[in-house]
């Protein structure tokens, strides 16, 4: 299996009034290493592509890029780019990114030129900048792409901000990781999430599991689902008693405690995301927490 580590730049309107709502970002720019078992680079991709959409560069992706709409104006149109770019990835390979955005907004773009699809379900890839937090701060900060590079004192010999050059970095803080464990924390896209029971999706990482559901109509449907309000330990796969069932204290995650006998307390996180067709569908984590931990929850339940 190889590695696709892959960078985009984009456009977007330069104001309200011209944005599309079929489109917010177009897709100018695709950059991609690709890289072997080893994880050294092999092979590159670089495109420029004419904008459809939004022909005016905006000011700030112009500066940040170091681009003019003269130069986009010789590029191929997004289809006949994205279709080489697909081919030149090959079969058997893993797409890498630094943070979630580029897979959705290629898809995006592939969906408003009406290609055909890259899945039809959840995409698995690896996030680089979740695994970098992983591997050399506490998992859960977010950092740029230079922060990182200056980090493991990689060379900067190359400009950041366009495609190709920041694939290259990105391929880099890749290849620095050497924690093979980490490298089994994959992402997943989920632009077009699970649409039937089959699709969905539960995977158990070294330190809690993660669900994703199907699309249900709405909040109360979701709910209703014996799959979605669960709770289960994930050593022992039993199903296991609330000890404080779901609430949301802030309106955007749903919590949970729960108790197995056998290895501890255990709590539940949930997050409602909407569907980019319409319903929504729930992401839950669980996973084990100290008995500290638990009470902190029992009182902001209470709170």
């Amino acid at each position: 299996m190889e590695y696709i580590v892959l960078d985009l730049e984009w456009n977007q309107s330069a104001d309200e009034a011209g944005e599309n709502e079929a489109l917010h970002f177009e897709v100018i720019e695709i950059g991609a290493v690709k890289l072997n078992q080893e994880r050294q680079i092999i092979d590159t991709f670089s495109q420029l592509i004419r904008p459809q959409v939004y022909p005016q560069l905006h000011k700030i992706t112009s500066h940040l890029i170091h681009l003019q709409s003269h130069e986009l104006d010789q590029g191929r149109t997004f289809p006949e780019v994205a279709r080489e770019f697909l081919d030149w990835c090959g079969k058997d390979f893993i797409f890498c990114s630094w943070g979630l955005q580029d897979l959705t907004e290629l898809q995006s773009n592939m969906a408003y030129y009406e290609m055909e699809p890259l899945s039809d379900g959840p995409i698995r890839f690896l996030d680089v900048q979740k695994l970098f937090s992983l591997a050399f701060e506490d998992g859960k900060v977010r950092r740029s792409l230079e922060h990182a590079v200056d980090f493991l004192q990689i060379e900067k010999d190359i400009p950041f901000h366009r495609a190709l050059e920041d694939a290259r970095y990105t391929g880099k803080v890749f290849a620095a990781i050497g924690d093979e464990k980490i490298l089994e924390r994959y992402s997943f896209d989920l632009f077009h999430p699970p649409r039937s029971r089959e699709q969905e999706i539960k995977v158990t990482f070294d330190t809690y599991e993660k669900y994703i559901s199907r699309v249900f109509r709405d909040k109360q449907e979701a709910f209703g689902d014996r799959e979605v309000v669960s709770t289960k330990c994930y050593l022992c796969h039993r199903n296991i008693k609330k000890k404080v069932k779901w609430f949301c204290p802030k309106g955007k995650h749903y919590y949970c405690l729960a108790y197995c006998e056998k290895h501890g307390y255990l709590k539940g996180k949930m997050r409602i995301k909407r569907a980019e067709n319409g319903g929504i569908y729930v992401v839950k984590t669980t996973k084990l927490i100290s008995e500290q931990e638990a009470e902190q929850i029992r009182q902001r339940k209470e709170t």
